[in-house]
């Protein structure tokens, strides 16, 4: 076992090797011909240091910066080939890629950059962050009660953009000294203000269930994901039912650590090509889209596992169910939402249409979703995030002039002599 989990890892490296060299000659094309504009345009960056299978976390804010664009010009800074040239096809916004930090630093230096997004931890981020004069803003990925969320991490920034009440309390439990009035911004979800997109379906009586689990993770205390212990028996129930129509949105990272967790996924995907073989009005859909939205939007009833999905569809006020972990020392943070979730448990998979028929004529849980909606994200009116995210950034660019007003901010950026040499 362990020599087959080493020769996985060794057949991955060459082929992450593989698929960064091609990344670079097909950017060569590409970058000949991009036209940076040199003349101080850009006044927002995010950085992303992450390659595809990160892209996630970029595309959910497509939409939020497209439109913030046209108040204050932004600009996607890649530091990977496999990653610019997923964004130069996808991304709304002009991309620039810097594969090494002289790179950085001249775009830096061309550019009159006042605000760098990070959506998130990467290390890399530490590259972007010696640069002052600008300020650091993380936003993150998603709103959620994972453990990623109470990171002492967020003190490495000048600010944070969180959703709301509940972000502050949880990083009022785990962070010292920190200064929430001032450093900790909230904006609700802006994204939800963009959950839409054609259905890949024509709605007819069934109702409409979708399963997004998460990935396998990493490490016992983030083991969140539940294709393996409760997706098989869920869809296969879904499926039989004849009343539901599935849309099965796994996490693009499924399996990329255990392989049994892999194949799982494969049987599912498996089942609903059978399931619309047998009866193609059931147009049930496995859903790899690089957009979420709709889904969101779309579905009866949302089973999610515990990751920033819950509160993408927690956004929404529409029923959700969360599935417990099977690993008991996975780490689940009940001071919030998920002390008064719907608990989906392995073993009630097989009665999942029992328990999604009940959860739709629940009156009292429905009552309960709202408060907790307004908890996290306060209200969620059709454009009142995407007014608080212009808000906070234009704070924030009031805050720059006035620093601006009684520091040198004109002063040219000097090399870093650790990377006049060339190195990444």
């Amino acid at each position: 076992m362990v020599i087959r989990k080493d020769v996985r890892r060794a057949l991955k490296l060459v082929k992450d090797v593989i698929a960064s060299r091609k990344a670079q000659r097909a950017l060569r094309g590409p970058l000949k011909s991009r036209e940076l504009r040199e003349d101080n345009h850009f006044k927002i960056a995010v950085y992303f240091a992450d390659g595809p299978v990160n892209m996630y976390q970029m595309r959910q804010w497509f939409q939020p910066l497209a439109t913030l664009a046209k108040t204050w010009p932004v600009l996607v800074l890649s530091r990977t080939g496999g990653g610019t040239l997923k964004l130069m096809k996808e991304s709304p916004v002009p991309v620039a890629y810097a594969r090494t930090v002289p790179q950085l630093e001249q775009i830096v230096a061309e550019q009159d950059i006042r605000i760098v997004f990070y959506v998130n931890q990467n290390p890399r981020n530490f590259q972007m962050m010696r640069y002052g004069r600008c300020w650091h803003v993380f936003i993150n990925h998603g709103e959620s009660d994972k453990m990623y969320m109470i990171t002492n991490q967020f003190k490495a920034y000048d600010y944070s953009f969180v959703a709301g009440d509940a972000a502050l309390a949880r990083l009022d439990r785990v962070l010292w000294d920190y200064d929430f009035d001032k450093r900790a911004i909230t904006i609700g979800r802006p994204q939800a203000d963009y959950f839409s997109g054609e259905l890949p379906y024509t709605p007819d009586e069934r109702q409409v269930v979708l399963y997004a689990p998460t990935w396998e993770g990493d490490r016992a205390a983030a083991a969140y994901g539940s294709i393996a212990s409760h997706g098989v028996a869920l869809v296969t129930a879904l499926l039989a039912s004849g009343t539901h129509r599935v849309i099965y949105r796994p996490h693009p990272r499924s399996g990329v650590v255990d392989h049994a967790y892999g194949a799982a996924n494969k049987t599912i995907i498996a089942a609903i090509a059978a399931a619309n073989a047998r009866d193609p009005h059931a147009q049930h859909v496995y859903d790899f889209s690089p957009d979420l939205g709709w889904q969101l939007a779309a579905a009866d009833v949302a089973i999610v596992d515990i990751s920033a999905m819950v509160y993408d569809r927690l956004a929404t006020g529409k029923p959700l169910m969360i599935t417990r972990p099977v690993n008991p020392t996975a780490v689940i943070d009940t001071s919030g939402y998920l002390s008064d979730c719907e608990w989906l448990s392995a073993d009630q998979t097989s009665d999942i249409v029992v328990h999604v028929d009940r959860l739709t004529h629940d009156d009292q849980a429905v009552g309960r979703l709202q408060g907790w909606v307004q908890l996290y994200f306060g209200d969620t009116t059709h454009g009142v995030a995407t007014a608080r995210l212009h808000e906070a950034v234009q704070h924030l660019m009031d805050e720059w002039d006035r620093f601006a007003a009684v520091h040198d901010a004109d002063a040219p950026i000097m090399p870093d002599p650790a990377t006049s040499r060339g190195d990444e």
